[in-house]
């Protein structure tokens, strides 16, 4: 591994040998639908609680991905995941059912390239041959915990976000011959910006620095421009905080219109028919679930052969915003590849 800024390099380019996205009702009514191995038909996920309707989500993705890796359980030597609730109690529990070791995470929604990251890293230093990474969300969880319970039925500003109700785990593994997935060639890893936005409820203009400040620090450590990627997306800014990022990044010099500019949470849902999304999704499950089951696909296909996905994570809790705190957030970048 080659460090440079902010910037890992991968020098055996470790390989995404299996991965699933499981999501729920809503999800499965957007245009990504065909892309998720599993979608539910419910909000419950069959389950008595949101919580445990979360920790299922992650229990099912975590085993649908180990059975596409080709792999058994106990092949596996790492878990590395987290999630939004409390003390990250999804991924631990899953990590329980698993019996893995397990190392828990938090970056909020950027947990899923945090952990994918963090699971490269170990594989390409040799600390492990096959590491599972992983995370995921339940909008009625969130909604609960930083909001309002769903039940109350408050009413929310346009530049609102919608949870998603998804999770979505990789398998990560050494390079071998016969094995075919995305390489995982770099990593980004962001640093905290808060440039003093308080409201909860508008979690684009947040994250979109944070966003901005990890795709620039990519550019600089790798030497690279936009157009080397097919596609770079980001993990939740949804339609507020996308624009800001692309003119940040704009002031910067990068010229974002050379590749395809993004977002998981735009990408995700029909805006247009599912008015109840209001701005686009977010969560821990956004970006995971677009990227273990969207753009996967996508490239096992061969519709795209670089891509790079921004995963932002706004790092407040309930207490933090009720004290007046300003909202601190990061973003973490990974680059994927497909060898010809």
């Amino acid at each position: 591994m080659k460090l440079t800024g902010q910037t890992w390099e991968f020098d055996t380019r470790p390989v995404l040998i299996g991965s699933a996205a499981v999501v729920g009702p809503d999800e499965g009514q957007g245009p990504l639908s065909p892309d998720f191995d599993y979608v539910y038909d419910n909000l419950e996920i069959n389950e008595k609680t949101w919580e445990k309707a979360e920790r299922r989500l992650l229990e099912q993705a975590a085993q649908l991905a180990v059975i596409k890796s080709g792999l058994d359980k106990e092949q596996i030597q790492f878990y590395v995941g987290g999630d939004l609730m409390n003390q990250i109690i999804s991924s631990t529990f899953s990590a329980r059912k698993l019996g893995v070791p397990y190392l828990g995470v938090f970056g909020a929604c950027s947990t899923s390239m945090e952990s994918l990251a963090i699971s490269a890293l170990m594989v390409d230093t040799g600390a492990a041959e096959r590491v599972m990474a992983g995370t995921g969300s339940h909008n009625c969880t969130a909604e609960k915990q930083f909001r309002y319970p769903t039940e109350y039925g408050s009413q929310k500003p346009p530049t609102a976000q919608y949870t998603v109700t998804g999770a979505g785990c990789g398998v990560i593994a050494k390079g071998g011959q016969g094995q075919v997935g995305p390489r995982i060639a770099r990593a980004t890893i962001g640093r905290i910006m808060d440039l003093g936005v308080k409201d909860p409820f508008n979690m684009g203009a947040a994250m979109a620095p944070a966003a901005a400040d990890t795709i620039a620090a990519h550019f600089r450590d790798t030497g690279l421009s936009p157009d080397y990627y097919d596609l770079i997306v980001t993990g939740d800014l949804a339609s507020v905080g996308l624009p800001i990022a692309k003119e940040l990044l704009e002031k910067e010099g990068y010229q974002m219109d050379e590749t395809k500019f993004g977002d998981c949470g735009l990408m995700i849902y029909n805006r247009e028919k599912q008015k109840a999304v209001l701005a686009g999704g977010s969560g821990c499950g956004c970006s995971a679930a677009v990227t273990y089951g969207h753009l996967v696909k996508r490239m096992l296909q061969r519709e795209l052969h670089k891509v790079l996905v921004v995963a932002t994570g706004s790092l407040h809790s309930p207490l933090s915003v009720q004290q007046g705190e300003s909202i601190p957030c990061i973003a973490h970048a990974v680059a994927l590849e497909m060898e010809d």
